[in-house]
């Protein structure tokens, strides 16, 4: 038995509160080295009385990677208190107990001491991460506002392109504002999304709008806060959340505050707001937005873009008021973070705090492209955009970088980091303003696009579809991504846009078991052929998919709801390559 392999950490995603009064627990154990698993279990006060001790729970194997099995089970007990521990068999005949001190020999003098069980002593609710009920039923859209659409060419910015007309540089405007999203939220309606997530929409130089001039105040390039509150009220009343971006890592270098530093250097009274290494403020340019021998810290080597100080009590103020502000006056659902990574932990609480403080159920969505369990203890975040989920499929399906057993092995090492209901409200993205399309991705292909995304839509988390992929819009990297949106019906792939809407249909009508089903990958195959199922109290859904080079036979007695390049015989389903089918 590999007994190092062996690991638990209470009050963490390998033991949490689910529900009220509900616990799962999990145990990883080094992979294929252990035969079963059952957990010691009860009051703390009636070890001695109950013997519960004697009885061990059976815990299911449940997901694997490349090193580990993971064990889970869920359990209650009556008075809201628990203490448990492992049995643990190995292959190989070895019986261990598993508890707050470690390994030791399965025997009655150890599992009758109750300081070696791991314990939870009070099932506090204040304490349960609670994801919003809501966001698990959203499908997400990504407006980049400047992109989208131009509805009222009086807040043009000087030297506005005519729509459309050319591939964007870094530096283009192209009049898109708030009104052009009023106009189309018919679309948006029709294709089933209900949820917006807006890059910035406030005062800013840029036309991205990352750099932030006032947090207050809408760009006039987008219109006003009247618009925008007649923006907010249309969509809910079309059932479609709004979730606004919020920049404080760091602000414009045009905002007042900074410009108050660069003129007073060390006496300003906004000195203390950012990073300053050295007074006076100065950089060597070294090209659009990159610098060399900055004396101040800022988001990358942008010198345009200087990092605020959030430690400070003044700054920290500053920006808990604007996130309050947006939520009681124009009632936002939701803030995503930018650069989330890059702020302190303490002012992220405090932030999580603030927004509770105003609306009950608010989404707290973070930018971290890594692993982040330091964000999602239920403290701060209710969830990250999941690229090191997504990048796993992308990497096996797209660019055949990795193996199959690889993309499982990191798609289930990811669902472990977690809890539960976190993994159900994580924010899976293929491509955004700051990645190339996924269509370009795929290289034009876009029957691989289409199994790309059902293979996605049947994962946990909430997926959100960036503007134009609907339709078929194309384009690299940052700036190449952020084209203006094809308004012309004769430009646009109909086709790929009635795929999108019954692939969202199929994840609203299915929503409850693609959030909190079981996963059970039922064939993994060297060849490419991949089943995945999801399933929950009886319910099964399950995606079929060919990624090799050729066709593929599968049996199945449940009725294909949505497929491409898939024929059907008699329950015979011949599966091309690229192709895949919903089952249910």
């Amino acid at each position: 038995m590999n007994t190092p392999a062996i690991y638990h950490r209470p009050d963490s995603e390998f033991a949490y509160l689910y529900k009220d009064n509900l616990m799962h627990i999990r145990l990883r154990t080094a992979r294929g080295d252990i035969k079963e698993v059952g957990l010691l279990h009860g009051d703390p006060y009636t070890l001695d009385t109950d013997h519960w001790q004697d009885q061990p729970t059976p815990m299911k194997r449940y997901l694997t990677t490349d090193l580990y099995d993971f064990w889970t089970i869920e359990v209650t007990e009556p008075f809201k208190r628990i203490s448990y521990a492992f049995k643990v068999t190995g292959n190989d005949g070895i019986t261990i107990f598993y508890g707050d001190h470690g390994v030791f020999s399965f025997e009655k003098s150890v599992y009758d001491s109750p300081d070696n069980y791991f314990r939870l002593p009070y099932f506090h609710e204040v304490d349960r991460f609670k994801a919003p009920e809501w966001v698990k039923k959203t499908v997400w859209y990504q407006i980049f506002p400047e992109r989208f659409a131009n509805g009222d060419k009086s807040n043009d910015p000087e030297n506005t392109l005519p729509w459309g007309s050319k591939t964007p540089s870094a530096t283009d405007f192209f009049g898109g504002d708030l009104q052009g999203v009023i106009d189309h939220l018919d679309h948006l309606t029709d294709l089933g999304v209900n949820g917006i997530y807006f890059c910035p929409i406030f005062k800013a130089k840029s036309n991205h709008k990352y750099d932030t001039i006032d947090y207050m105040e809408i760009d006039p390039a987008f219109g006003d806060k009247a618009t925008f509150k007649k923006l907010v009220q249309e969509c809910h009343k079309r059932g479609i959340k709004v979730m606004l971006d919020a920049v404080f890592n760091h602000m414009g270098d045009s905002s007042s505050q900074w410009l108050d530093v660069v003129k007073n250097g060390k006496n300003s009274k906004y000195a203390d707001w950012f990073h300053i290494n050295k007074f006076p403020v100065s950089y060597e340019d070294d090209g659009f937005d990159q610098a060399k021998n900055i004396s101040y810290d800022t988001f990358a080597f942008t010198p345009h873009m200087p990092k605020l100080n959030t430690a400070n009590p003044e700054v920290k103020e500053h920006l808990l008021k604007i996130a309050k502000y947006w939520i009681e006056e124009f009632d936002i659902d939701a803030w995503r973070l930018d650069v989330a990574n890059e702020v302190d932990h303490e002012f992220w609480r405090d932030f999580r705090r603030a927004c509770d403080s105003v609306k009950k159920d608010f989404y707290i969505l973070g930018e971290v492209w890594h692993s982040s369990q330091a964000w999602l203890q239920g403290d701060q975040f209710s969830a990250v955009m999941n690229y090191a989920y997504t990048d796993s499929i992308s990497k096996y399906l797209i660019k055949k970088q990795i193996p199959i057993e690889k993309m499982v092995s990191d798609i289930n090492d990811q669902l472990m980091l977690y809890r539960d209901q976190t993994d159900q409200i994580q924010f899976n993205v293929l491509d955004s303003h700051d990645t190339a399309r996924l269509l370009t991705e795929t290289n034009d292909d876009k029957d691989l696009m289409k199994q790309v995304l059902a293979f996605t839509y049947l994962q946990p988390g909430v997926p959100c579809i960036y503007y134009g992929d609907e339709i078929g819009m194309d384009g690299g990297n940052d700036p190449e991504c952020r084209k203006c949106m094809v308004w012309d019906k004769s430009q646009q792939d109909l086709n790929l846009y009635d795929f999108f809407k019954h692939l969202i249909a199929f994840r609203k009508d299915n929503q409850k078991v693609l959030s909190e089903g079981e996963m059970v990958w039922e064939k993994v195959c060297d060849d490419g052929l991949l089943i995945l199922s999801r399933k929950l109290n009886g319910t099964e859904v399950k995606v079929i998919l060919n990624a090799g080079d050729t066709p593929k036979q599968v049996t199945t007695n449940q009725s294909v709801v949505l497929s491409n390049l898939v024929t059907e015989n008699n329950h015979e389903l011949t599966v091309d390559p690229k192709g895949f089918a919903l089952v249910k």
